[in-house]
């Protein structure tokens, strides 16, 4: 049978959620619809107070079809899930595994079922109409996983952290974690024989991001308790070989011992002629288990300095910046500019450790780090005097720092704040370059004794801000806010209309992908924004393939005033979609909330689904500094009556005009508060 494949996360975020404990539950039931059907007896497949079409009726032969989950996919899920498709018409009646499942007049269906607790899930989908008739043996899996054994200690190999290559500093302990059976002693054995000891570290287990996005059932956001977590230190001890240079080539493709299979092993192309590895031991009773810890730690004497480059294949198809976290795996916070430069401590295989002073770290990919020539280790820049240049649509500020120090630009409703790590503050003077209203006082502070604050306070809100190294400048750019005429807020108003994906993207039980929705949706608004005096530009035009990196360039590009993103949404496993979907708007920087907030409310009044409400994310889309920017997740892909919606023009018309709206209501309340250039 054709599959389509669809991809069972939210569409804006990274997939590999943690299982979801969900308890065993059917649909809710519902009242009665004369619209939809499953089988027979008619059952209510929609919200009564949502405003979408009615779902088409489609009639012919039985064609099973099962969407997601694909034989490729890996569930991630508890004790019950998600699982759809389409029988190819509306008069048939479904189960799976035993179970009815409500398929939609169209034809297509979604079941929230009990799932397998097997590695190899089997599905027995039987389908009937009153003249046909069709079986499906349908085989997924699940995401494999270590199951404790009852009675023996065990040691549960795929918690072991760290994994693979690790520099150090030598006087810096290295936190080892791991789970084994409650109540033994848990120990690292090096090789000379030395016995490393783990202590009992009890924690609350952390919630899977998918229920604590979506799940309003409040009690699967409890959590539990963890006994069965070791953790312990180790100090300057040069284990498994060398790794290498701090900063240099990524590790070859290989295979570790213990090591998932089709993952790039982190210690292939190492050092590794005649390791020797430590093992983790577990000893309870008289019983012992140990397995191999696959690990290479180097310690670090000196700090070596590097400058970031996220372009070194000279490529050209970039942003220009180096994306700092505050921990490996952790969300973005920082935006390093190329040419920044940072003093290196450490690395776990390919995140690079960044020391920006006494009291901040981040981590950065390796790749985008060319190490400088030896001899200073650590940055200590002079900021200096602040200039500024007034224009026509923006206040250039120009600040004079010895190095390329890191920074971070932050702000508030009518602040932009930088603050320089490694610097030492000696502005002796600040020029306004004469009596511009958008700027209306600068300020700034040694907020540590190697941090150094600058505070930028308008006159206005904030719309935008973008920054760049000229020399050893940092040049800082203050977008003016345009100025709205109240009765007509869109007139005038540059805007770039993103339709989200391809590539990627959810795909609904009849196939229809996410990318074709988005698409639809943004034509619509398209044509009513230029309708009300807007210019509009799209990101793309056909199904052609769109990286996040070229659409927010192309924003930037041509100025844009407002960047509105696109995108229907779908749900990770293990969280109910009957009771778990609705309509919401992403943003990233404070400046954005209102519009965020205005078009919200529009879009819950066009559409009448549940109201998720406003979230910050860090989304590609989101994060553009230079003018407002919004992410809408109207409708969820995976429900029929939603896909159908997003299929027909009046739901595509019903979305568009949500966020028509939503713009105008953000602009006019703004026209408020512009004022003409000084």
């Amino acid at each position: 049978m054709t599959r389509s494949r669809a991809l069972p996360i939210l569409t804006l975020a990274l997939a590999g959620c943690a299982p979801a404990q969900s308890k065993l539950a059917p649909p809710p039931a519902l009242p009665p619809q004369p619209e939809a059907s499953a089988g027979p007896a008619p059952v209510s497949l929609a919200a009564p107070e949502d405003r979408l079409p009615r779902v088409p009726v489609a009639h012919g032969p039985i064609t099973l079809n099962v969407v997601y989950p694909t034989p490729e996919d890996r569930v991630v899920a508890g004790d019950s899930s998600f699982i759809f498709g389409s029988t190819g018409t509306g008069d048939a009646s479904l189960t799976i595994n035993g179970n009815p499942v409500p398929v939609w007049p169209n034809g297509a269906w979604l079941a929230w079922i009990p799932f397998p607790l097997d590695s190899v899930m089997r599905f027995d989908l039987v389908s009937k109409s009153p003249t046909d008739s069709a079986r499906l043996e349908y085989v997924a899996r699940r995401n494999p996983r270590f199951v404790p054994p009852a009675t023996a200690p065990w040691i549960d190999a795929s918690s072991i952290s760290p994994l693979g290559a690790v520099w150090w500093p030598k006087h810096e302990p290295l936190l080892v974690t791991v789970r084994a059976s409650v109540g033994s002693a848990v120990a690292v054995r090096l090789a000379d024989g030395r016995r490393i000891p783990l202590m009992p570290d009890p924690r609350l287990a952390d919630v899977a991001w998918g229920i604590r996005a979506f799940d309003r059932d409040t009690t699967n956001l409890r959590p539990r308790l963890e006994a069965d977590r070791y953790v312990g230190s180790i100090i300057g001890e040069t284990i498994g070989g060398n790794p290498g240079p701090l900063v240099g080539p990524t590790p070859a493709t290989g295979r570790c011992p213990h090591h998932p299979p089709g993952r790039a092993c982190p210690m292939a192309g190492r050092d590794t002629a005649t390791p020797v590895m430590p093992v983790i031991e577990v000893i309870r009773g008289s019983d012992t288990v140990s397995v191999p810890w696959p690990v290479q730690v180097q310690p670090l004497d000196d700090a070596l300095l590097v400058e970031f480059d996220d372009d070194t294949a000279r490529v050209g198809d970039t942003d220009g910046l180096t994306v700092g976290r505050a921990a490996p795996g952790a969300t973005y916070h920082w935006f390093f500019p190329t040419g920044t430069r940072a003093a290196a401590v450490g690395r776990i295989n390919e995140m690079l450790r960044l020391r920006l002073s006494r009291g901040a770290e981040a981590w950065v990919p390796v790749d985008d780090a060319q190490p400088l020539p030896p001899g200073r280790t650590s940055l200590h820049a002079r900021v200096g005097s602040v200039t500024l240049f007034p224009e026509a649509s923006k206040v250039t500020a120009r600040i004079p720092l010895g190095d390329r120090v890191p920074f971070r630009i932050s702000e508030t409703k009518s602040e932009v704040v930088i603050k320089f790590y490694g610097a030492y503050g000696d502005i002796n003077w600040i020029r306004y370059g004469g009596t511009d209203p958008l700027v209306a006082c600068v300020d700034w502070e040694q907020s540590a004794a190697d941090e150094v604050t600058i505070t930028f306070g308008l006159a206005e809100p904030v719309w935008g801000y973008r920054a760049r190294w000229s020399g050893n400048d940092l040049i800082l750019e203050i977008r003016r806010p345009p100025v709205i005429d109240p009765p007509r807020p869109l007139r005038g108003r540059l805007v770039l209309v993103d339709p989200g994906h391809p590539p990627a993207g959810a795909t609904g039980p009849t196939g229809f992908r996410e990318a074709e929705a988005n698409l639809a949706v943004a034509r619509h608004l398209k044509a009513l924004l230029e309708e009300d005096g807007a210019t509009v530009v799209m990101s793309r035009i056909t199904d052609s393939a769109v990286s996040l990196w070229e659409r927010v360039a192309l924003a930037d590009a041509i100025d844009a005033e407002l960047l509105i993103s696109i995108h229907n949404n779908a749900l990770p496993d293990g969280v109910n979609p009957f009771t778990n979907n609705g309509t919401s708007v992403f943003y990233n920087h404070p400046r954005s909330i209102p519009l965020a907030f205005a078009i919200q409310r529009e879009l819950v009044s066009e559409l009448g689904l549940p109201n998720l409400g406003v979230g910050r994310g860090d989304l590609a889309l989101v994060r553009p500094t230079w003018m407002p920017a919004v992410l809408t997740e109207g409708l969820f892909m995976m429900l029929p009556r939603q896909e159908a919606a997003l299929k027909s023009d009046d739901g595509q018309r019903l979305y568009a005009r949500g966020v028509y709206e939503g713009i105008k209501a953000f602009l006019k309340e703004r026209a408020k508060e512009s004022r003409p250039p000084g």
